[in-house]
C-alpha cells in the first residue's frame, strides 16, 4: 500500500514509479509517501473496473453487495484507532474530529449496505395489451475525485453509494490527504471485494485527476472540490458525454432573529465555522443577525472566539492547522487584506504556545460590521474566518442570504413557525437547518447545492438514484 496504486485487486507501483511526500500539517514534516499516479495507471484502473462490472462484481446479487459493504463497515470499526490516527495526522484535524469522521465512514458503509437491495423500479399503467416497467441499473464504472478536507467521510459517502448501486469504482483521492482511503481500500480486499470493484490511484489533480475526469471509459464522475476545478472536470467529462455530480463549496449563512434562543444558537454558530479549521464546504461562514439583538449577540460570539485554542492534531484542541502552506497563505491573505481595508478583527482565538512551530496554524477570527460587498462576505475563504453583519427585517435577511453565487446550506434561528417555513422556502440552498446546523452529520439526508455550489445529490437514498440510470421495458402481450 505504501507508495502504490490499487488496480484489479493488487497493490503495485505506479507506472512511472514516482511518489509524493505525505506531510503532516501540524508540523510541516514528511512522514510517508504515496504513489504519483499517471494517466496510464488511470487507464489500467478503468479497464480493471470494467472487467469487474462485467464479471464477478456485476453479477453479484444486490443483497451480497450489501453484505460486503456492511462487512467493510465492521472492518473500519475493528481498525478504528489506526484509521483515526491516519486521518488526524494526514489532515491535521483534532482527534475528536477524526474520530467523528471515521465513525461516519462506518455509518455510510452500514447505511448503503442496508440499502443495496432496496433499489426498486416501477410498473406504469399504459395501453391495453401492454405491461410497462422500469428497472434501475448501475452506470457501470464510476470515477470518484475525493477532496483533502474530509477524505474518510466524503470518500465513504461517494464510494459506498456507488458500490451499493452496483458500479465498479476508480478513486482518485487528494494528494494532500488520502491515507484513510488507501487503508479503506486495503480493508475492502481483506473482506472479499472482487478484483477491480474498487481501484485507487493517488496522484496529482492535474495528472491522475485530469486523466480520470477525461477518460471515455468513465460513465459517471462524482467530484467534490472548488468551482474552478469542478468546471474543468465537467468540461473533460463532456467530451465523451459523461455524467457528473458536482459538490462545489459554499458561503453558507446563519440567520439569527431577535426571537431566537441565543444560548442554543451560540455553540452551533461557533462550531460551524471552526470545524476542521473552517475547511468545510458547508461551513457557516456568514453570520446575519437581526438589528435589535446584533450588538449583544456579536459580543457573545466574540467571547466564544476569544476562548478558542489552536494546536496540532494530537493536542485535540478546538482547531487544528490548515492543510498546507498554500492554503495557510490564502487564508492569511483574506485576514490581512481585511485589515488593510480598515476591518479590524472583532475577536480571535489563540494558537497554543506549545504548538509545533512548523504547523500551518491560523487563529479563528471573527469580523463584525462587514460590508455586504466585501470579499469576506462574498468569497469562500475555506478557513476559520467568520463575517458578521446586521439585517433590518426578514426581506433583507433573505436578500443577504441569497446574495452570493453559492447555495449549499443555511441555518435559520427563530421560534416563529411561519417564518421558519418562509425562510426555508425562500433561501436558495440545498439544505436548510432550523434551530440547528448540520444535524449531526446526517448520513441519511440528501446533500448538495444550488447555483455555484453544484448539482446532484450525495448522502441518503437520493444518492443511490444518482448512481443508477432508469431503463424502461415495454412488453406487448395482447
Amino acid at each position: 500500500m505504501d507508495g502504490g496504486v490499487l488496480i484489479g485487486g493488487k497493490w503495485q507501483a505506479s507506472a512511472s514509479g514516482a511518489t509524493l511526500a505525505v506531510i503532516n500539517p501540524s508540523d510541516g514534516e514528511t512522514f510517508g509517501k504515496i504513489a504519483r499516479g499517471t494517466a496510464e495507471d488511470i487507464d489500467r484502473a478503468v479497464r480493471a473496473a470494467h472487467k469487474a462490472a462485467e464479471g464477478a462484481w456485476g453479477r453479484m446479487p444486490a443483497v451480497e453487495r450489501g453484505r460486503l459493504l456492511v462487512k467493510l463497515g465492521l472492518a473500519v470499526l475493528a481498525n478504528y484507532d489506526e484509521l483515526v490516527r491516519l486521518e488526524a495526522m494526514d489532515t491535521g484535524k483534532p482527534l475528536k474530529q477524526a474520530k467523528a469522521d471515521i465513525t461516519a465512514l462506518a455509518r455510510y458503509l452500514e447505511f448503503y449496505g442496508g440499502a443495496a437491495d432496496k433499489l426498486h423500479g416501477d410498473t406504469i399503467p399504459y395501453l391495453d395489451g401492454y405491461t410497462v416497467l422500469t428497472i434501475r441499473e448501475p452506470h457501470g464504472v464510476t470515477g470518484h475525485i475525493i477532496p483533502w478536507n474530509y477524505p474518510a467521510q466524503i470518500g465513504g459517502r461517494s464510494i459506498s453509494g456507488a458500490l451499493a448501486a452496483g458500479n465498479a469504482c476508480v478513486v482518485k483521492p487528494a494528494e494532500d490527504a488520502c491515507l484513510s482511503i488507501l487503508k479503506l481500500a486495503d480493508l475492502a480486499l481483506a473482506v472479499g471485494f472482487p478484483e477491480g470493484a474498487i481501484n485507487v490511484v493517488p496522484g496529482l489533480g492535474e495528472e491522475a485527476g485530469a486523466a480520470l475526469a477525461g477518460h471515455p471509459g468513465i460513465d459517471h464522475i462524482s467530484f467534490t472540490g472548488s468551482p474552478e476545478v469542478g468546471t474543468l472536470v465537467q468540461q473533460a467529462a463532456a467530451r465523451h458525454n459523461g455524467q457528473v455530480t458536482m459538490e462545489l463549496g459554499g458561503k453558507s449563512p446563519q440567520l439569527v432573529f431577535s426571537d431566537a434562543d441565543q444560548d442554543a444558537a451560540l455553540p452551533f454558530i461557533t462550531n460551524a465555522i471552526i470545524q476542521n479549521a473552517g475547511q468545510t464546504c458547508s461551513a457557516g461562514s456568514r453570520l446575519l443577525v437581526h438589528e435589535p439583538i446584533y450588538k449583544e449577540f456579536i459580543a457573545a460570539v466574540a467571547k466564544r472566539f476569544e476562548a478558542l485554542k489552536v494546536g496540532s492534531s494530537d493536542m485535540d484542541l478546538d482547531c487544528g492547522p490548515l492543510i498546507n502552506r498554500s492554503q495557510h497563505e490564502r487564508v492569511e491573505g483574506f485576514i490581512s487584506r481585511a485589515g488593510r481595508a480598515g476591518l479590524a478583527p472583532r475577536a480571535a482565538g489563540t494558537i497554543a504556545a506549545n504548538a509545533p512551530k512548523g504547523g500551518y496554524f491560523v487563529a479563528p477570527t471573527m469580523f463584525a460590521d462587514v460590508p455586504e460587498d466585501h470579499e469576506l462576505v462574498r468569497d469562500e475563504v475555506f478557513g476559520p474566518v467568520l463575517a458578521a453583519l446586521p439585517f433590518k427585517d426578514e426581506a433583507e435577511a433573505i436578500r443577504l442570504a441569497n446574495g452570493t453565487p453559492y447555495g449549499l446550506v443555511a441555518g435559520v434561528w427563530t421560534r416563529d413557525g411561519a417564518r421558519q417555513m418562509r425562510l426555508a422556502r425562500a433561501i436558495k440552498v440545498g439544505q436548510v437547518f432550523i434551530n440547528n446546523y448540520g444535524a449531526g452529520g446526517g448520513v441519511e439526508l440528501p446533500f448538495g447545492g444550488m447555483k455555484r455550489s453544484g448539482f446532484g445529490r450525495e448522502k441518503g437514498f437520493e444518492a443511490l438514484l444518482g448512481f443508477t440510470t432508469t431503463k424502461t421495458i415495454a412488453i406487448r402481450h395482447g
